[in-house]
């Protein structure tokens, strides 16, 4: 139901009430603003795109707190989330006054500071998110987020960095004697971080030399440390070399680990390794082993892919033994890393032409006969 007025002081009233039953109005100098007004509403009506002018005046951060309390993530998502939303600078600004020129000013802003073009893009996602969900829910009209361009990211060949053998050397050798097998289940079984430290006694077969990863630690600091699953698709069997689960049970007999479910890695005061500890321990290895600052101890997996695929196992292989989902994720992050068709052609030429140049030594004392 929709009316336009007009009242004593000559100013137009327009009307309307909304699917709840609520009443709007909004006054106009002319009657053909008005009814203009009321045209757009009730078009916005039929093609579902409706909002509630007052649904709007929440502000992000409250937004953004109902809407990740109904979503069902694991502690880090959760974080990183957190991380975010709050690092806008409209936080206490109601959802629908928030213009595509302040997000796209707000990526400029982190670029600017020096934050990693990865980390801007994943922090822009979720944001994204978070107006794409008000848009759902017809708390705004239209996302400002759309169309947004985040920063380029340098390519995988150019940016990621490995570690050579002689570095992956210096690094156990400067590793404390109680981290050092965390180092190599990172580096020669591929694990995460988070991974590394969930790690108990019962995951690791040592007849069959396999790791099973059953399980992750989350959080950066003692207070927020928590055991979850691994991430969706991860829970794998790693099979790993003998000198590894020889590395563990010496490391296991060392600790006096007699229990399934003990974890094989706790710091010296007794807790899990998380995130900042771990770090802190890996920033001491690279200093000693006079590591380059850029080489992080997710570094060590990617080490560990790349000499599978230098070994000349298929996509499906590394993808089965780093616990990405699908094929695709291992060759958007590892893909420079195989041969390419043209190494590929030119090799099996070359062992065509030497079967046709360099014939066996029979073949010439035949024709000397």
């Amino acid at each position: 139901m929709a009316s336009i007025t007009k009242r004593p002081d000559g100013v137009w009233r327009a009307r309307y009430r909304d699917e709840a039953g609520r009443e709007h109005a909004k006054h106009f100098p002319r009657k053909v603003d008005a009814q203009r007004w009321l045209d757009e509403v009730t078009a916005a009506v039929v093609t579902g795109q409706y909002v509630d002018p007052k649904a709007g005046r929440i502000t992000w951060s409250s937004w953004c707190s109902s809407w990740m309390d109904r979503q069902a993530w694991v502690a880090g998502t959760v974080e990183a989330a957190t991380t975010a939303v709050e690092s806008v600078p409209w936080t206490g600004n109601p959802i629908r006054a928030v213009k595509p020129s302040e997000v796209q000013a707000w990526v400029a802003a982190e670029v600017k500071r020096g934050l990693a073009a990865t980390t801007i893009r994943t922090r822009l996602n979720y944001v994204q998110m978070a107006f794409r969900a008000a848009v759902l829910d017809k708390v705004i009209a239209s996302s400002p987020a759309v169309g947004v361009k985040p920063p380029r990211v340098r390519r995988a060949e150019a940016a990621m960095q490995l570690l050579t053998a002689k570095h992956v050397r210096a690094a156990l050798g400067a590793a404390d004697p109680g981290f050092r097998p965390f180092v190599a289940v990172c580096v020669f079984a591929g694990l995460r971080l988070g991974e590394a430290a969930g790690l108990q006694l019962r995951d690791v077969d040592f007849l069959r030399r396999t790791i099973s990863v059953a399980r992750q630690v989350q959080g950066a600091t003692a207070g927020t440390t928590t055991i979850e699953a691994p991430k969706y698709g991860s829970e794998r069997i790693v099979y790993v070399p003998a000198d590894l689960t020889d590395m563990l049970a010496a490391h296991v007999m060392s600790r006096g680990i007699d229990q399934p479910e003990e974890h094989l890695f706790r710091r010296p005061t007794g807790e899990l390794y998380n995130r900042g500890s771990a770090d802190a321990q890996w920033r001491l290895i690279r200093r000693d082993a006079r590591l380059p600052d850029t080489m992080k101890l997710h570094t060590l997996r990617h080490t560990y892919a790349s000499n599978l695929i230098a070994d000349g196992c298929d996509v499906v292989t590394v993808q089965r033994a780093l616990g990405h989902t699908q094929p695709s994720i291992t060759l958007n992050v590892y893909s420079h890393l195989w041969p390419s068709a043209e190494d590929k052609t030119r090799a099996a030429a070359k062992s065509f032409m030497t079967a046709v140049l360099d014939p066996p030594a029979d073949y010439l004392r035949t024709s000397e006969a």
